[in-house]
């Protein structure tokens, strides 16, 4: 395939293979006393689970799963209103397929539906625009739900509603942002982290400055990846040779694709569209300040639960996770998902206990289809 072909290329990554192999040496990176990389992006994890990288790499590098994957680090409470909404008379609620399978407290939006709620999977926030115009008689939803990659496209959706005046649209807003869960990582004094792999995508709309203070406040390396092999494998050398080198910065390996200062166009419509969150509650990680956005009060008819008298403008509930689930450890690099005892146990992708199983982008669903945990396993 062009244009992925040439980042999958075995000669190529076998060069990058072993100038990984001399760099870690070069720093004493072994098994016992591994570098920890992040990739925050479970995109990333993925890709590594897919290509097999982390099994090619060298001994002395581990790569820690962070939380970059929006629908496994949403909390249940947030599942329970989407399903609240859900099964009002009238609503049509939709949501992105990735959603679906999300386990809330008493069942998921693929079981409310069962069930007998209108909620449908669609592809945009566009097409839950046109939903509302061909449903005027009807309230539909969207669920808002992504870091700054999809944040655009829902605030452009709020705006041409409001050219419209499409008094039966509304979204359910869950957007999150990226920066902020990383310095709740690094603040954390049982994290140990040596650098980060950060999310392409998220910054194709938000560059790469946002990370300046990992390099600048906390001295950690990072370097902004693409989803391919070879990407992968550039950014591991790039974070490998900052630390060889006793530097710490933020380093564009995805360059053909990420601007330095992001897209003004979809910057210009979230900052029109949201404001931010005084805090938010992530799975795993408890409440974060200012790590979520909401919809600005010019678009408060937009809002759902303004709308709807729900979710932080009902009072927050607390909601702990289901019995013996470790989605949190998971998320936040503590734990590897197969020391979780649920893992293919008591959750599997049919019968999921947390997100991190269901999420195209979970760590849980990346061992499972890719064979890691049959990498990590003890020998008998």
């Amino acid at each position: 395939m062009k244009f992925a072909s040439e980042f999958r290329d075995p000669k190529a990554a076998k060069v990058l293979l072993a100038e990984i192999a001399k760099v870690a040496d070069q720093i004493g990176a072994t098994k016992e006393k591994p570098v920890h990389i992040m990739e925050v992006c479970g995109g990333h994890t993925h890709s590594i689970f897919r290509y097999g990288l982390d099994k090619l790499v060298h001994e002395g590098i581990e790569f820690i799963h962070g939380p970059g994957c929006p629908v496994c680090v949403l909390p249940r409470a947030r599942v329970d209103e989407c399903i609240e909404i859900a099964e009002r008379l009238g609503v049509i609620f939709t949501t992105f397929g990735d959603a679906m399978r999300v386990p809330g407290t008493k069942k998921s939006l693929l079981q409310a539906k069962a069930d007998g709620a209108d909620i449908r999977m669609v592809y945009s926030p566009l097409d839950a625009l046109e939903l509302a115009r061909r449903n005027p008689e009807r309230e539909v939803v969207f669920f808002g739900l992504g870091f700054e990659t999809t944040t655009p496209s829902t605030a452009l959706a709020i705006q041409q509603a409001a050219r419209e005046g499409l008094g039966n649209f509304s979204v359910f807003c869950n957007h999150i942002t990226v920066p902020e869960p990383i310095k709740a990582l690094l603040d954390d004094p049982h994290m140990c982290l040596d650098g980060f792999i950060g999310p392409g995508h998220v910054s194709m709309v938000i560059g790469i400055h946002p990370y300046d203070f990992i390099a600048q406040d906390y001295g950690k390396p990072i370097a902004v990846a693409g989803f391919e092999p070879l990407d992968l494998l550039q950014s591991v050398l790039m974070v490998l040779r900052q630390i060889a080198e006793g530097r710490a910065e933020v380093e564009n390996q995805y360059a053909r694709v990420v601007p330095e200062h992001g897209n003004s166009v979809s910057l210009a419509a979230i900052d029109d569209v949201y404001e931010t969150r005084p805090s938010f509650e992530w799975r795993g990680l408890g409440e974060i300040d200012k790590s979520g956005l909401r919809i600005r009060a010019q678009y408060e008819a937009y809002d759902a639960e303004e709308k709807f008298g729900i979710g932080y403008a009902a009072g927050r509930r607390e909601v702990e996770e289901a019995e013996g689930c470790a989605c949190g450890q998971v998320m936040t690099g503590r734990m590897k998902p197969v020391e979780c005892p649920q893992f293919g146990r008591g959750c599997t992708p049919e019968m999921p206990l947390g997100a991190l199983m269901v999420s195209s982008e979970g760590a849980c669903a990346a061992y499972w289809q890719y064979g890691g945990a049959r990498a990590v396993e003890p020998a008998e």
